[in-house]
């Protein structure tokens, strides 16, 4: 239904906007005015993943630039994009990018400095479903 999808990309937008406030799915879901159960059945139909998948994939992509300026510990990352634990936010990090965020914190970013954020962006977005590339190369 059209009005559905309206409201999907609606509740995307406020995951994009509102990533690093408590966000949960049963919120989303009645801010779509739809069952938790029928939004992310939808919500997956829709965008290719669950709504708390895209939610962490936006932490991640946020927090890569935090740890990427160096001037933040991972500890501080991990809140300031709204993750409640540590431990949780280490292990989605390793698993969409491939490296732990200390790791990928402590490496050399130098070469992408001089490439503008929207291209940047493109090439340092974490990758869903365990298929993150290699450490050393694409």
């Amino acid at each position: 239904m059209p009005e559905d999808l309206v409201r999907l990309r609606q509740a995307r937008d406020q995951i994009d906007r509102d990533y690093a406030q408590p966000l949960d799915v049963p919120a989303l879901a009645r801010g779509a005015f739809m069952s938790s159960g029928h939004f992310a059945r939808s919500f997956r139909t829709a965008f290719g993943e669950t709504p708390y998948s895209y939610l962490m994939t936006r932490r991640i992509e946020r927090a890569k630039a935090l740890l990427r300026r160096g001037d933040l510990s991972v500890t501080d990352v991990c809140f300031e994009v709204g993750c409640s634990s540590l431990g949780s936010f280490s292990s989605r990090f390793t698993e969409l990018v491939g490296e732990t965020p200390s790791a990928y914190r402590a490496r050399g970013h130098e070469d992408g400095a001089a490439i503008p954020a929207c291209f940047a962006k493109i090439f340092t977005r974490p990758v869903r479903n365990g298929e993150a590339r290699p450490a050393g190369g694409s």
